[in-house]
């Protein structure tokens, strides 16, 4: 135990419910000694990395069991491998995760498009019970994306224009 405590004394706070004297829920618990045998257990054997899986910076290994179904690829891929060079308990970490998400729905989008699938985004975006429970926000909601894309297109497009000279 005191070498796992010296490997891993630069985590803050890591052990700290390693020794059975300092047990926090003592005048409620009762107290049978096997809780601490979890101690002192045999670590099943490591989940094979077949591939590429992004781990977080505050831990020293790749956690016991990942996802393996869709690794990160694309520009959604790229997103979130710069995601994982901050802390978790950063921004810099959450933010671009999330925007990774709304990036990889319109990469979904391409590659459906792309093996000649037409998505039905009404109905996998639940716009249908929308409209009908909650009609007015929907509108709302629509009209906003709507504005919001219309000034993105006018702003990306307005620039390249050039005057022509007669």
């Amino acid at each position: 135990m005191e070498n796992l405590k010296s490997k891993y004394a630069h985590i803050k706070g890591w052990g700290i419910d390693a020794d059975p004297e300092n047990e926090p829920t003592y005048p409620m618990k009762h107290y049978t000694g096997d809780d601490h045998n979890r101690i002192h257990y045999e670590r099943p054997p490591q989940q094979p990395v077949n591939v590429e899986v992004l781990r977080s910076n505050e831990r020293p290994n790749i956690t016991a069991v990942y996802g393996t179904s869709t690794p990160p690829s694309g520009l959604s891929g790229a997103i979130r491998r710069y995601a994982f060079r901050y802390s978790e308990g950063s921004w810099g970490h959450w933010l671009p995760l999330i925007l990774a998400d709304r990036v990889n729905v319109v990469e979904g989008i391409i590659d459906d498009l792309k093996s000649g699938h037409i998505p039905n985004i009404f109905a996998e975006r639940g716009w249908k019970a929308e409209w009908k429970y909650n009609r007015e926000g929907f509108i709302k909601k629509m009209a906003v994306g709507l504005a919001v894309t219309t000034v993105a297109v006018l702003l990306l497009s307005g620039g390249s224009k050039k005057k022509r000279r007669r």
